[in-house]
């Protein structure tokens, strides 16, 4: 999960450096995209395996009940994805800033991808919408909403976007897996204002389908949303190495191909 989520995040600011009109840090952010590209694949291909080993004990056993047969359950895979992806929003920084509006106007950083961009590059004029709170006109209650900015300004919140959009391919990807195992259950990514501690949404709390909680209600239903301490030892309890050739922890599914191709129980080395 941290490979998946908190590694791409590394992609897109990266991705930013990327456009910079100082050619030394564009051509050095090509390279470290290439890194970003492996760590993400770990994540991936890592998360996929795990979903297929649970699908199919689930499966096998028809039950959601994994935890007796070496597996992680769905419902903790999802606390896990939970922390990850919410702490890594907040690596974006808040929906303003004029630090990167400064960065930007000199040519430092730019935005993601932007040579597809159809607009002039300079953004004097534009504006965009960004996560706020806003005041709800009935109850005078904060409410999650939306506020019109600069869209200089609003360059945090252009990159997040874009983030939030990838993230959910991969979401997307992990649920064609259950799909495919005949499941009807779902992993689905949190609010964006789920557990935040940067940002507009720092100063509440919400939960993963975005409503807005009391501090009590928070502290009294946060063990249902992100990992607990007995969740934390059941997934170091299952970390222990396999050594014999062909043999797999019964938490993973194996990879489809070994190293090179080589099938996956292929005698790599002769000790």
């Amino acid at each position: 999960m941290f490979t998946y989520f908190t590694d791409r995040d590394g992609k897109y600011q990266l991705g930013t450096l990327k456009e910079s009109a100082f050619d030394p840090l564009s051509r050095t952010a090509e390279f470290m995209l290439k890194e970003e590209a492996h760590h993400m694949m770990v994540g991936t291909t890592g998360i996929d395996r795990i979903v297929e080993r649970t699908a199919q004990v689930m499966v096998e056993n028809q039950t959601d009940e994994v935890v007796a047969h070496g597996a992680i359950p769905l419902k903790v895979l999802q606390k896990y994805l939970n922390f990850h992806y919410s702490v890594s929003l907040d690596l974006f920084g808040g929906e303003t800033s004029t630090n990167v509006a400064n960065y930007y106007t000199a040519g430092l950083k730019g935005r993601w991808m932007e040579e597809r961009r159809r607009d002039d590059h300079k953004l004097t004029n534009d504006s965009i919408l960004v996560d706020a709170l806003t005041q709800d006109p009935k109850s005078g209650e904060q409410v999650i909403g939306q506020t019109e900015v600069a869209a200089l300004t609003g360059l945090n919140t252009d990159l997040r976007r874009e983030y939030i959009a990838d993230c959910t391919g991969g979401v997307n990807r992990w649920n064609k897996i259950l799909d495919g195992a005949g499941l009807p259950q779902r992993l689905k990514l949190p609010h964006a204002a789920f557990n935040r501690k940067v940002g507009a949404f720092a100063g509440i709390e919400a939960s993963p389908d975005g409503e807005v909680l009391t501090s009590a209600e928070w502290e009294r239903r946060l063990g249902n949303w992100l990992p607990t301490d007995v969740d934390k030892t059941y997934i170091r309890s299952l970390m222990r190495p396999v050594y014999e050739r062909g043999k797999i922890a019964a938490w993973i599914a194996p990879p489809r191909h070994g190293i090179n191709g080589q099938p996956f129980d292929y005698d790599y080395v002769h000790l």
